[in-house]
């Protein structure tokens, strides 16, 4: 890799986040998905002595999906139409397994880049579709979604090369998650991580 590429800080406040601002989005969750914890631990442990990086918990990692919007914005009889209308079109699409492998650095933060990406695209997609049956415009373009898990942000800028060196010490075997559910969570990013509560699960058809 070259020593030419750097990070950045992933904390910069994004527009319309504030302190103790919450936000609606869908998230896949891995609370119970021991595999993925077993790949995060070992690559925590390879990260942990690299400066400039937030290491992300099992509790929160997350595969981001479709954001719904700011709570103070959006009324509860809506998310309640759209979590109905999502649990609609969710029971017809099957549960799936998802494989992690080697994480990619991004400028921001060192991530999985999930495989295979259609059966998330296609709960994205479901879910977006249950977003336009309650309002006319659905937040966020279609196009350019990348099923993605981060294990770690930046928190500063500087060179890419010790992260890049520190995940290539790593000998960790891919880990599969099997993906049984979507969720809609109520979202913060008070103290430098993604935290949140969840409001809805909404499971797939089970395989």
């Amino acid at each position: 890799m070259s020593d030419e590429q750097r990070m950045a800080d992933h904390w910069w406040w994004r527009p319309g986040w504030s302190q103790r601002r919450r936000f609606y989005t869908w998230h896949m969750t891995f609370t119970d998905a021991p595999d993925v914890h077993r790949i995060a631990e070992q690559y925590r442990q390879g990260l942990k002595g690299v400066d400039g990086l937030d290491l992300v918990p099992d509790r929160w990692l997350h595969l981001t999906m479709q954001g719904l919007g700011f709570v103070d914005e959006v009324s509860e009889d809506d998310v309640q139409a759209i979590v109905s209308a999502a649990a609609t079109r969710l029971a017809a699409i099957r549960a799936f397994e998802l494989t992690l492998d080697r994480p990619q650095i991004t400028p921001e933060a060192i991530r999985w880049e999930g495989t295979p990406a259609a059966p998330a695209a296609a709960v994205r997609s479901a879910i977006r579709e249950a977003i336009g049956e309650v309002w006319e415009q659905v937040p966020e373009p279609a196009e350019g979604f990348a099923p993605h898990v981060t294990i770690a942000y930046s928190n500063a800028d500087g060179p890419a090369s010790p992260v890049a060196a520190a995940l290539d010490a790593v000998d960790a075997a891919p880990a599969v998650a099997e993906i049984r559910s979507a969720e809609l969570i109520v979202l913060n990013r008070d103290r430098r991580m993604y935290e949140w509560e969840t409001y809805a699960t909404v499971p797939l058809l089970q395989r």
